[in-house]
């Protein structure tokens, strides 16, 4: 008798949480269903990830103060006698190579005239027009607006234009372009001595040939051309074609000349004043070689100390996300899952039940969890009644649909035990008082 008055008065002990479309202290309470149809319903209502500071999308730039190259040394002279005859001393061949972009050099970028794809290159070029040009940068790079710094220093056209594709690509902008090279100011070949007009000639896609420099500069200034030599300065070698030999010999005109070449048009064959010249040379281009480094080092400390900035504001900003003092939304979960928890729902994106269930909560357990009474409890925009989106994931297939299902501030993710694991329980906390009676 004692026993029976036990369990009478156990029976309340244990109340397994449901869901129920009844009238609760928050209002009324509606059930509806997760399926294709209700999705676009259920995703309706408004909400705004919240976004990362600008500190996260800032980088450090590029730009810096350049350094001057200074004076630059005088010409060399010195007195000049005439030898009896000229030996020609020729280069190595060189075999021709496709031309390698360099610094200075611009490239230019165009698009065809479709509209469509204008308005899909509206961030990488001109608004006025199709083509635009960019200058390679000192570290080989070019910046394309909404793409950014592009490395194509030391790259052919070809090889620069697949390097461009690529990044086009990586931003999902429509890669349908052209380029050329509109100017080449890389590679150079100075010309001096008896020329009519001393300059530097480019090299540019076309091999550069002797006579297409000496042409440039307006062609020989000499009175005696049985005296006179072409004298060419290349890596650190120097070589000589006396000009009679040069008006003679359609191999020697064609002659392909490379970047950093001198030539210089003697005279009187001086071979001193020769190398005084190529000295010049050499002097100012180690005068402008280390005027680009001072450049490169100075900008590199501007940039380590934006980045440094940049870094400790971040460093800051995260360190205070993990003391839990930005404000931030949060999705609850509860029921029969791994761990009950706090979702916190990510900036600049939406997440998905799926996202929420199996992250922190590490899924619903099969042995107490019911897969088929898997709730998102959601609060009217008013203040009173929830809405409870019910899906049911008996049919695994259904499980797509949480990965469709969008999480809202404040929601409750709560998941349904088992009928059998509420009776489990139930018998659990009736054990002590059954066995209790077994002693009276």
């Amino acid at each position: 008798m004692i026993l029976l008055f036990s369990l009478a008065a156990c029976g309340g002990i244990y109340n397994s949480p449901t869901v129920t479309a009844e009238t609760t202290a928050v209002g009324d309470v509606t059930v509806a269903q997760i399926n294709a149809q209700n999705l676009a319903a259920a995703n309706g209502s408004p909400y705004r990830p919240r976004t990362l500071p600008a500190i996260f999308s800032r980088t450090t730039g590029t730009s810096g103060s350049a350094v001057g190259a200074g004076a630059l040394p005088a010409a060399a002279f010195l007195p000049e006698d005439r030898p009896a005859n000229l030996p020609t001393l020729l280069p190595p061949p060189e075999d021709p190579t496709a031309y390698k972009i360099g610094v200075g050099d611009v490239i230019l970028l165009s698009t065809p005239n479709a509209g469509d794809t204008v308005e899909a290159l509206a961030g990488l070029l001109a608004a006025q027009t199709q083509r635009q040009g960019y200058t390679v940068q000192d570290d080989g790079a070019i910046t394309i607006p909404d793409v950014g710094r592009i490395r194509l220093a030391g790259l052919s056209l070809e090889e620069a234009e697949a390097e461009i594709f690529q990044a086009l690509v990586g931003r999902q902008i429509d890669p349908t372009f052209s380029i050329e090279i509109a100017e080449f100011n890389s590679q150079q070949v100075a010309l001096g001595g008896a020329v009519r007009n001393p300059t530097s000639v480019a090299i540019t896609l076309k091999p550069l040939t002797l006579n297409t420099a000496l042409t440039a500069a307006g062609g020989l200034a000499v009175a005696d051309r049985d005296y006179a030599s072409i004298r060419l300065y290349r890596g650190g070698k120097l070589y000589q074609i006396p000009v009679t030999a040069y008006l003679s010999d359609p191999s020697i005109q064609t002659l392909a000349l490379k970047d950093g070449d001198s030539i210089y048009v003697d005279t009187e064959f001086d071979l001193e004043k020769a190398q005084g010249y190529f000295a010049q040379q050499i002097q100012l281009a180690n005068f402008r070689q280390s005027a680009r480094q001072a450049a490169l080092t100075q900008l590199e400390t501007e940039i380590g100390l934006r980045r440094n900035e940049l870094e400790e504001a971040r460093e800051n900003y995260l360190t205070r996300v993990e003391l839990d003092s930005v404000e931030r939304d949060y999705v609850y979960i509860a029921g029969e899952v791994g761990v009950q928890s706090r979702f916190t729902l990510p900036f600049e994106r939406t997440a998905s039940l799926a996202d929420a269930l199996f992250s922190q909560s590490e899924g619903v357990p099969n042995r107490t969890g019911n897969i088929s009474e898997l709730y998102v409890l959601r609060a009217s925009n008013s203040g009173s009644g929830v809405t409870a989106w019910h899906l049911n994931a008996l049919n695994a297939a259904n499980l797509v649909l949480a990965t469709k299902f969008e999480l809202r501030p404040n929601d409750v993710v709560f998941v349904a035990e088992q009928p059998v694991t509420a009776l489990d329980r139930l018998v659990s906390q009736l054990a002590p008082s059954i066995a209790l009676a077994r002693t009276l």
